[in-house]
């Protein structure tokens, strides 16, 4: 099938240019046009990057258009830490936010997925498409079986996002054997469910959290408040054996925050 872009092509980042060019995208997305900040941000030079950037994949999306030189060329990235170089490193990103220990416990092959985001000049065109059908690529190639990472509501303020919060509790909680939990425990059950209108909640979902629940996800139990990043964020997992064929078919074609 022929790329809806062809000036947009995916891959994993090579050199120093791409990884400069993929800081510099999460500053412009995190921290000027959200509100994040952190330790690892440095306002001088206009990146944000931290200790696990050297042991990730960074998958990206370049404009083939754009000199290399400026480091603009990088219009989408996705960080991605395959289980075993997490365990070389001694931890995942999520591990701060969340205990990981059933997902440990499950002797799956795991992958931690972060800090994702579009330049705004790309959204609502063929970029999410092109880096998830390259995430279905990177994942299905190394047989993975349990993606995870943490996925962000924008705001800190709990009450503002008791609907989707409480929806996902209800309706999109993982199984017990699954089912990491939140350090700094925020209840998600804020709400009762018959007080939830679907079409409502749904309007108030983050896009990526949507595509996640799209493909059979299911959330960690609890809220982490990180008031660093200005979000509210929860633990999204998708167990791939889990899938219903229809699912996987998705994932293979279209898939393909923070962490």
């Amino acid at each position: 099938m022929a790329s809806p872009s062809p000036a947009l092509v995916t891959r994993l980042a090579q050199d120093a240019r791409d990884l400069a060019a993929a800081h510099r995208l999460r500053y412009e997305v995190f921290v000027s046009e959200l509100g994040g900040g952190g330790a690892g941000v440095d306002h001088q030079a206009r990146i944000e990057r931290d200790e696990f950037d050297e042991v990730c994949d960074h998958l990206i999306l370049v404009d083939t258009r754009v000199d290399p030189d400026s480091e603009s060329h990088v219009v989408g990235v996705y960080r991605v830490l395959p289980g075993e170089r997490a365990r070389e490193f001694g931890r995942f990103y999520c591990d701060a936010e969340y205990d990981l220990g059933p997902l440990r416990a499950s002797g799956r092959r795991l992958v931690e997925l972060g800090r994702s985001c579009v330049h705004p000049d790309h959204r609502g065109g063929p970029a999410m498409f092109l880096i998830w059908n390259a995430l279905a690529d990177y994942v299905l190639s190394r047989e993975i079986e349990i993606l995870f990472g943490v996925a962000s509501f924008h705001g800190t303020d709990v009450e503002a996002l008791a609907e989707p919060l409480s929806w996902l509790h209800h309706h999109h909680l993982a199984r017990p054997a699954l089912r990491a939990r939140a350090r700094a425990f925020q209840r998600m059950d804020l709400m009762p469910p018959e007080a939830l209108d679907r079409r409502r909640v749904v309007g108030k979902m983050p896009g990526l959290i949507r595509a996640y629940l799209r493909l059979g996800g299911c959330v960690g139990e609890g809220a982490f408040v990180d008031h660093e990043f200005n979000t509210t964020d929860v633990l999204m997992m998708m167990d791939t054996k889990a899938m219903s064929t229809r699912h996987l078919d998705y994932y293979a074609r279209r898939v393909g925050e923070k962490g």
